[in-house]
């Protein structure tokens, strides 16, 4: 081998990066001990940038294009320690590669719930999860605070380290934000519109990044409030919540049955009988207002439902006296009942004669 041949093989005249991959970040060119002729070539491709550092001291970035390596188009490696010979003779650099392109598809999620003070349930845990996009902005920022000397950086073990970083800032601006828990989904897009200002001042001094996109795609609530939520939601279909009770009543006691529901008759009709008494008032008020009143219907209360014949007990639970009294309102004439053996029976239509006189 000539001496012109083994020189020749000591230095680099073609400085570049090939990258077919899709995770990686950086890159420093594998000089191995070789020198960089002077008129060397440099080539940088789309979405990338090429960082000189010499001894830890950073150097010119150059952005796509080829690049002749002289001493014209490099002034501050000219002034680094070490350069009193320009570029008369070889110099050493290491060369950082760095993807500038946008990286999509990060997924950041809460690993633990984030304790909220709503106004509608009180204390609640909220998980979130979503994707951000972001590229690289600031070479020497990068390059100083992640990579460090690693050779070849990927997207994994950084994106682990934004994701951190983004949950955190998303924790602490749910919470002070104050956004009630019920309209959080209402405003994915508002809030991650919201969270880049926060973001962006925080990773582009530390990281050198820019965070260009903030997806909130879900937000999920425990398991109890996810019922009180649907609870929430059946009140709002069913409307006026007063008047749908009162119709379930009216319904348990227009059907008949036998059993348990026959036990229970006695004790729905008491209930029918008070709800009745509730509308008599209702349809007062406005008399003792000194309004006039409304005309009220021939029967002042409706028909007892329920059996054609009821034991004293049954007829005092309706009537909502002692079965005494009920023996003594038969015996003085005023409630019409029958004595069948040793046991009075009192027909319904005397219940509604007794109640509508």
């Amino acid at each position: 081998m000539s001496i012109m041949s083994f020189i020749k093989g000591e230095l680099l005249e073609i400085i570049e990066f090939q990258d077919d991959s899709r995770d990686t970040l950086s890159w420093r060119f594998p000089d191995e001990d070789k020198s960089i002729k002077n008129g060397a070539q440099l080539i940088v491709r789309e979405s990338q940038a090429a960082q000189f550092v010499y001894l830890g001291q950073f150097g010119d970035c150059f952005g796509p294009g080829k690049h002749s390596l002289v001493t014209d188009n490099i002034p501050v490696l000219n002034r680094l320690k070490g350069w009193k010979y320009g570029f008369e003779s070889p110099f050493k650099a290491d060369v950082y590669f760095v993807t500038t392109r946008l990286f999509t598809g990060n997924k950041w999620g809460t690993p633990n719930p984030i304790m909220l003070r709503d106004k509608d349930f009180g204390v609640v845990r909220l998980r979130a999860f979503g994707t951000f996009e972001f590229r690289l902005t600031d070479a020497p920022v990068f390059l100083k605070e992640v990579v460090g000397t690693d050779q070849h950086l990927r997207l994994d073990p950084f994106a682990d380290t934004m994701r951190s970083r983004i949950v955190s800032v998303f924790s602490d601006a749910l919470a002070s934000a104050g956004v009630p828990a019920l309209d959080v989904a209402a405003r994915y897009s508002e809030l991650g519109d919201a969270l880049l200002p926060l973001i962006n001042p925080q990773v582009s001094t530390k990281y050198g990044i820019e965070i260009t996109s903030f997806l909130l795609e879900n937000v999920s609530v425990p398991p109890e409030v996810e019922a009180a939520i649907d609870k929430r939601s059946s009140m709002g279909v069913l409307g006026n919540l007063n008047d749908y009770v009162k119709y379930q009543m009216a319904e348990s006691m227009t059907q008949g049955g036998t059993g348990e529901s026959a036990a229970a008759m006695p004790a729905q009709m008491a209930m029918g009988f008070g709800l009745a008494q509730e509308m008599v008032k209702q349809m007062q008020q406005p008399a003792a207002a000194g309004g006039p009143p409304p005309p009220l219907p021939a029967a002042t209360a409706p028909a007892v439902p329920g059996p054609d014949l009821l034991s004293p007990a049954q007829a005092a639970e309706v009537l909502g006296v002692s079965e005494a009294d009920v023996i003594a309102a038969i015996d003085a004439g005023d409630l019409k009942g029958k004595k069948i053996g040793s046991a009075y029976r009192i027909p319904r239509a005397a219940i509604d004669a007794f109640l509508a006189g």
